[in-house]
């Protein structure tokens, strides 16, 4: 049973941290948004433009996809505040949490690659 305590605390932790860092991303998508109506209040043309209106509509995707994985990482604490410390490690939890850490990787992936890009896009239009 000890076993299962540690266990569930420290995915518990990893949930908390994931979330903490989804909160910072979908903040840091504010502040990108910011930035690009300020680059679309210049009127600098299309060649500024069409990237823009790209970026603006990959915001809103990864805004939804944040909050879908906030909803998630919620679920999961829910699940761990409610488990059953009978239950085997290898069972629901774990399962569970496997498919989330990969969706996470591959989340913060896409949303470094995402910030170069903009943070270049920056860099040229600012």
């Amino acid at each position: 049973m000890q076993t299962k305590i540690s266990y569930l605390s420290d995915l518990k932790f990893n949930l908390e941290t994931w979330r903490r860092e989804l909160r910072f991303h979908f903040n840091e998508m504010d502040t990108f948004e910011e930035k690009l109506e300020e680059i679309a209040g210049r009127e600098f043309g299309k060649r500024a433009t069409i990237p823009l209106e790209n970026f603006q509509n990959r915001i809103m995707i990864e805004k939804a996809a944040i909050s879908k994985l906030m909803h998630r990482c919620k679920n999961k604490l829910n699940n761990i505040h409610t488990a059953d410390y009978n239950e085997n490690i290898d069972g629901r939890l774990r399962t569970e949490q496997h498919t989330l850490k990969d969706d996470m990787r591959t989340y913060i992936k896409m949303h470094y690659e995402l910030k170069e890009e903009m943070m270049q896009y920056f860099l040229e239009w600012l």
